[in-house]
């Protein structure tokens, strides 16, 4: 409430400054409020009211301009609008390219993300995989291959792959991501723990259900030290469906085997990350289980 507040003053300030760039600017920006809000229909009234007055002002390939149409792509896609999305992400990607930053510029890598986003809902995996590479060989030239939003594209790459059945391919890329995230943003960063989240996904897909087990538990233990409740609910269920797929049986092989190295009285999930009986059994008790 109190960000509306200031924006809504700041736009009447504007105003009765009669700065025309200022006002279409709040406007975008209130745009991006009602997006946080969630009120889409308002949202998109903005940022079209923001992109009629920045291609009047300044006209259709100014970085403004471009920058609303960007944001009426997020929106559309949050709205489940593909099809309008992507009319917006390749006007922007083209406005970019061909005009304002160029095709290395990192605002243009962004959007050819997006598009790779965009294009995973869309069910095109093959275009998708075209923009998460090209938009990983240009960061990497760009920023590094160790950069934050370098190894997003990576965690992306690696989402893909899973989709595509390439699970040797997957692995390798949410490897990846996960060292670059523990180097740069530390082992408790919830991008960080969103990998190590993603690898307990792909080791069930592969079978390997015990490293599953290990991703799984670390995660949610990051997640509830951070208390991100809603991630702790997506590892919780994760977890559910593994014990579940594992079956009585093989729990407690997979327990035996790790066992002899010693009880642990808390879920310290260290260098082996496997709980004790006594603490799998709470675990259970949490998730529902008896």
């Amino acid at each position: 409430m109190c960000s509306r507040l200031v924006l809504a003053d700041e736009l009447e300030i504007e105003r009765d400054s009669n700065n025309e760039y200022g006002i279409l600017a709040a406007i975008d920006q209130l745009g991006k409020l009602y997006v946080d809000q969630g009120k889409l229909a308002e949202a998109e009234k903005m940022f079209l009211r923001a992109l009629q007055g920045f291609e009047e002002a300044l006209g259709p390939k100014h970085t403004s301009t471009l920058n609303t149409v960007n944001n009426l792509g997020l929106l559309y896609k949050k709205q489940g609008k593909l099809a309008e999305a992507e009319k917006m992400y390749l006007r922007a990607l083209q406005g970019c390219e061909e005009e304002a930053l160029g095709p290395k510029h990192i605002w243009t890598l962004n959007t050819v993300n997006n598009l790779g986003l965009l294009y995973v809902d869309q069910g095109k995996l093959a275009e998708a995989e075209k923009m998460y590479l090209r938009a990983l060989q240009g960061k990497e030239e760009v920023l590094g291959p160790k950069y934050t939003s370098t190894l997003e594209t990576v965690n992306n790459l690696g989402l893909l792959y899973v989709d595509q059945g390439k699970l040797a391919e997957a692995e390798k890329m949410y490897l990846r991501a996960l060292q670059g995230k523990e180097e740069a943003l530390g082992p408790k960063h919830t991008s960080t723990l969103n990998t190590v989240n993603n690898l307990g996904v792909l080791y069930k897909k592969q079978g390997k259900l015990a490293e599953a087990e290990k991703m799984y538990l670390r995660a949610l233990q990051g997640f509830e030290e951070a208390s991100d409740h809603r991630s702790c609910q997506i590892v919780r269920d994760n977890i559910s469906a593994l014990y579940t797929k594992m079956g009585e049986n093989v729990v407690a092989d997979i327990q035996q085997d790790h066992e002899t190295q010693g009880e642990r009285e808390t879920l310290d999930l260290g260098a082996q990350g496997i709980p004790t009986r006594s603490k799998r059994k709470k675990l259970f008790k949490k998730l529902g289980w008896r």
